[in-house]
C-alpha cells in the first residue's frame, strides 16, 4: 500500500504545484503578446479569417497552434470568460511536462515530487504558466516527445509531436535538431521515424504559411527583422552582449550593465551538469539533450539581438535542472543542501517574481488596458484605425483596427519602412490618415510638429504615475518600487474643413 502511495507522489506534486501558482492569476500579469494571439483567435471567430484587422489575412501571431487553441477556448467559454480557463490549462500542461521531465531524470518518487514542486516555482516556470503565451503547451509537447518517443519508444510519438511542436513555433527546429544530434551520437544510428516527423512538421508549417498567407516565413519574424535590423561592428557586438547577457542566464532581470549574480548561477549550473554526467547513468542521454538545447538557443537568440525575455524562459529552467537534481540526490547533509537551496534561492526568487508580477500586472492590466477601455468607450466605430506600439492590450480592448510600428499586425507599414525607415512613421500617418495616434512622445514638438498640430488634436494624456496609488499600502509600495508602464499621448485626427 505504501509503495503505491509513493508512486503517486509525483502526481500529488503536480496538483500542489498547479495550486501554488494559481495565486499569480490575481496579479493579472499577462504578457502583451498574448493579447495579439487572442485577438487573432477572435478575428478567426468573428470573420473566419486568421488575421488582426477583419478579413485581411496576416500571420500576426508567431504561433499557429496556440491561435487555434485560443479559438476553441473563446468558442467554448466566450470572449469575456476564456482567459482564466486558458491560463489554468497552460499551467496544468506545463506542470505535466515537468512530470515527464522528472520521469526522464529521476527514479525515486520522492525525488520526482520535490523536483516537480521546486521546478514549478522558478520564475520562468511561473511566467510560462500564467503569462498567457504558448510556452506552457510547447513545453508539454517537447517533454512528451522525449518521454513517449525517446524513453518509451512509442513509434507514433516521433511523428505526432514534431508536427505539433513545429506548428506551435517554427524556431523549435533548434530543439528538434539538438535532440536529433544527441540521439545520433548516443545511439550511433539514425532514427528514420524522427526524421520523417521533422520533415512532416517543417512541411506542414511552411505549407500552411504558403497556401493560407502566401508566405514561407511568419509575418511576425519578417516584421521584427525589418524593424529591428541594424549593422553592428565586432566591438559593438561585444558591448551589446555585455549589456544584455545577464538578464537571461540568471532568471533575474536587474537594471544596470552588469549582473554578477548571473555568472554565479551559470557556473554552478555547469558544475552540477559536469558532476551528474560523470556518473555515467542512462539519464545522461536526456541531460545532454536539454542542456545543449538550452545553451544553443540562448546563444543563437542573443547573437541575433533577440531580447524578448520569453524566448529564454524554457532554456533558463532547463539549465537549472542539474542544480535541482544535484541537491535532491545528495546523500550527505541532503536536508542542509535542500534547505539552503529553498531559503537562499527558491524563496527569494519567488518573492522577486511575486513583486515583479504585481507591479507589472498593475502597469499592464490596470494601466495599459485602461487606455484600450477608454478608446472602446470613446470610439464606437470599430472600423477606425489607430497607429501605435505595441499591438497587444490597447488594440484588444479598444476593438479598433490597428497599425503597429513594427508591422506585426499590418503589412503596409513594412513597405514604408523599406522605402524610408527614418521617416516611416510620418509617411504612414500622411498616407493612411489613421483617426488616432498613440505615441510615447509629444508629437507637437520637433521638426514635424507643425504637421501634427494642423491635422491632429491632443485627446488625452495617460501617465503611469496616476496608476501607482492603491488603498492597500503594501500594493502601493510595490507599485512605486517598480513602476511598470510608459507614458502615452493620444491624438485624434481633426475633421476635414
Amino acid at each position: 500500500m505504501s509503495e503505491n502511495k509513493n508512486k503517486n507522489l509525483p502526481l500529488y506534486a503536480v496538483i500542489f504545484a498547479v495550486i501554488a501558482k494559481l495565486y499569480f492569476l490575481l496579479t493579472h500579469h499577462i504578457q502583451e503578446d498574448a493579447f495579439i494571439t487572442w485577438r487573432v483567435a477572435q478575428n478567426l471567430l468573428d470573420y473566419g479569417v486568421i488575421g488582426f484587422n477583419g478579413d485581411t489575412k496576416i500571420s500576426a501571431s508567431t504561433t499557429h497552434l496556440y491561435v487555434f487553441v485560443s479559438y476553441f477556448f473563446n468558442l467554448i467559454f466566450g470572449k469575456e470568460n476564456f482567459i482564466v480557463p486558458l491560463l489554468v490549462t497552460n499551467t496544468i500542461l506545463f506542470t505535466i511536462g515537468s512530470l515527464f521531465l522528472s520521469h526522464l531524470l529521476l527514479k525515486n518518487p520522492w525525488h520526482k515530487a520535490i523536483f516537480i514542486f521546486l521546478f514549478g516555482l522558478l520564475p520562468p516556470s511561473i511566467k510560462i504558466s500564467i503569462l498567457g503565451m504558448e510556452y506552457g503547451i510547447l513545453f508539454f509537447l517537447e517533454m512528451a516527445l522525449l518521454y513517449y518517443g525517446f524513453k518509451n519508444e512509442k513509434k507514433w510519438a516521433f511523428i505526432v509531436f514534431p508536427v505539433l511542436i513545429l506548428f506551435t513555433r517554427i524556431d523549435t527546429v533548434i530543439f528538434l535538431g539538438i535532440v536529433f544530434l544527441v540521439d545520433v551520437f548516443w545511439n550511433k544510428k539514425i532514427n528514420l521515424r524522427y526524421i520523417l516527423g521533422g520533415v512532416l512538421g517543417v512541411s506542414a508549417a511552411l505549407a500552411f504559411n504558403w497556401f493560407y498567407f502566401g508566405e514561407i516565413v511568419n509575418n511576425t519574424i519578417v516584421a521584427k527583422k525589418l524593424a529591428y535590423d541594424r549593422v553592428y561592428t565586432l566591438s559593438q557586438d561585444f558591448e551589446y552582449f555585455r549589456l544584455n547577457y545577464g538578464n537571461f542566464w540568471g532568471m533575474l532581470k536587474l537594471p544596470g550593465d552588469f549582473n554578477p549574480f548571473t555568472i554565479i548561477i551559470a557556473v554552478f549550473e555547469l558544475l552540477c551538469f559536469i558532476f551528474l554526467i560523470r556518473q555515467r547513468e542512462k539519464r545522461n542521454y536526456f541531460l545532454w539533450m536539454i542542456f545543449l538545447f538550452a545553451w544553443a538557443k540562448q546563444i543563437i537568440f542573443l547573437s541575433q539581438k533577440s531580447l524578448f525575455d520569453w524566448y529564454y524562459w524554457v532554456p533558463q529552467i532547463l539549465l537549472f535542472v542539474p542544480v535541482l537534481i544535484f541537491v535532491i540526490e545528495q546523500k550527505i547533509k541532503r536536508n542542509w543542501w535542500l534547505s539552503a537551496l529553498i531559503i537562499f534561492y527558491i524563496l527569494p526568487m519567488l518573492a522577486f517574481q511575486t513583486i515583479h508580477s504585481i507591479a507589472t500586472g498593475n502597469g499592464e492590466w490596470n494601466y495599459r488596458r485602461s487606455i484600450g477601455i477608454f478608446l472602446n468607450n470613446y470610439e464606437k466605430d470599430k472600423k477606425q484605425w489607430i497607429l501605435l506600439e505595441p499591438a497587444g492590450y490597447i488594440p484588444y480592448f479598444s476593438g479598433l483596427k490597428t497599425i503597429d510600428e513594427v508591422g506585426l499586425v499590418d503589412k503596409q507599414i513594412q513597405e514604408e519602412i523599406k522605402k524610408d525607415k527614418p521617416h516611416y512613421w510620418l509617411n504612414t500617418v500622411k498616407k493612411r490618415q489613421p483617426k488616432y495616434l498613440l505615441s510615447y512622445n509629444n508629437l507637437f514638438e520637433g521638426k514635424d510638429g507643425f504637421y501634427y498640430k494642423t491635422h491632429y488634436k491632443l485627446l488625452n494624456e495617460f501617465r503611469i504615475k496616476n496608476h501607482l496609488q492603491n488603498d492597500n499600502k503594501i500594493l502601493e509600495k510595490i507599485y512605486k518600487l517598480k513602476p511598470s508602464g510608459t507614458d502615452y499621448n493620444l491624438y485624434e485626427r481633426l475633421k476635414d474643413k
